[in-house]
């Protein structure tokens, strides 16, 4: 199950953190990770295999096996196996899209 751990009750954290991949934007690329924690506008992901040398300017974060649900996402920061990201909206007035999946 999982656990609300901000103040304001947005941030979400996993007792089993849930798998998942990250992928390149341009497909070139892929790798295994598992969410840790999640909010509507950033993610903490651990890392089951080395990200040097990958481009983490932006890329995708893959929910589901089929690629169905995914977010874009921009690296925020590493610490050892564990990387953040922000998940990145799209720009553009015209452009409206629901907001993230809130994750409960």
């Amino acid at each position: 199950m999982a656990k609300e751990t901000d103040q304001d009750g947005r941030r979400v954290t996993f007792e089993h953190a849930l798998p998942a991949h990250m992928m390149a934007i341009d497909g070139t690329w892929r790798r295994s990770c598992t969410i840790k924690d999640v909010s509507e506008t950033n993610a903490t992901l651990q890392v089951d295999t080395s990200i040097e040398g990958l481009a983490l300017t932006e890329f995708f974060l893959l929910l589901s096996s089929t690629g169905l649900a995914y977010r874009r996402c921009q690296l925020d920061r590493v610490n050892g196996e564990e990387i953040s990201v922000n998940f990145l909206r799209p720009k553009g007035k015209g452009n409206k899209r629901t907001p993230p999946t809130t994750f409960v």
